[in-house]
């Protein structure tokens, strides 16, 4: 089963839809703790009616976002201290109800997890894609 990934940063809304669509992804799972955009397009409300006109479902799981802390370290270039502040953050009830709800959700269709950054490696997506693929031997595609 693939679980894949698609970061938004120097896209336009269309060209990100259409990658979605050629990869036949079901779901947009947005994984923004605020799913608000200076980008035109990628604001929750507009995104999700986007979607749904081209057959894409939308769910936004706050609680699988990155704290403010984790987001103000990878501003600053500092993945590693992203990363932990993020891990920390995963052993919360809320963030540990929604990882399972997107187990759930990605064992039954192809999802695609949304965030900002296109290189994954500097996004907390990444690290719930490799926590997916540990349990449940997903091959991680990055969009």
């Amino acid at each position: 089963m693939k679980l894949f990934t698609v970061g938004y940063e120097g896209a336009t809304q269309a060209e990100v839809i259409g990658r979605l669509k050629s990869a036949g992804v079901q779901t947009l799972v947005d994984v923004r703790a605020v799913a608000a955009s200076r980008r035109a397009g990628f604001s929750k409300t507009i995104l999700a009616t986007s979607l749904a006109a081209e057959g894409i479902a939308y769910r936004h799981l706050r609680a699988l976002g990155t704290p403010k802390s984790g987001r103000d370290a990878a501003r600053k270039g500092r993945i590693a201290e992203m990363r932990a502040v993020f891990e920390d953050h995963l052993a919360e009830p809320a963030a540990q109800l929604q990882l399972a709800e997107l187990e759930a959700m990605a064992s039954e269709a192809p999802v695609a997890l949304l965030c900002f950054e296109t290189d994954p490696a500097g996004c907390h997506r990444a690290v719930l894609a490799q926590r997916l693929a540990a349990s449940d031997d997903f091959e991680i595609v990055n969009l």
